[in-house]
C-alpha cells in the first residue's frame, strides 16, 4: 500500500516535515517515492507548502495520507475532511456513582 506521510527533517528539537509518497512499510525517515511539498509547524502562521497537481494525481491512484497530512489537505483544500479513525478516538469514559 502506498501512503502519504510527514518525513521528519530539520535539526534536533526543530523539526520540519516534508510530505512524501512512500511504500507504507519503509521507515518514516527511509524510502519514498516522491515529495509533494514541506510543513513548517514552527512559524507563525504555520507554512504548509504542496504540490496540489502532484498530491490530487497520487490520490487518486489510491493512496492513502495519514491523518496528520489528510487534516492538512483538508485546510489547504485538496481534499476533503474524512472521519477520525477508529484507533485514534477516545472511547467516552463513563463514570461511575
Amino acid at each position: 500500500m502506498v501512503k502519504i506521510r510527514l518525513r521528519r527533517m530539520g535539526a534536533k528539537k526543530q523539526p520540519t516535515y516534508r510530505f512524501v509518497v512512500a511504500d507504507a512499510r519503509s521507515p518514516r525517515d527511509g524510502r519514498f517515492i516522491e515529495i509533494l511539498g514541506h510543513y513548517n509547524p514552527r512559524t507563525e502562521p504555520k507554512t504548509v507548502v504542496v504540490n496540489e497537481e502532484k498530491a490530487k494525481e497520487w490520490l487518486a491512484k489510491g493512496a492513502q495520507p495519514s491523518d496528520t497530512v489528510r487534516r492538512l489537505f483538508a485546510e489547504k483544500g485538496i481534499m476533503e475532511r474524512g472521519p477520525i479513525s477508529i484507533a485514534k478516538r477516545k472511547p467516552k469514559s463513563e463514570k461511575s456513582a
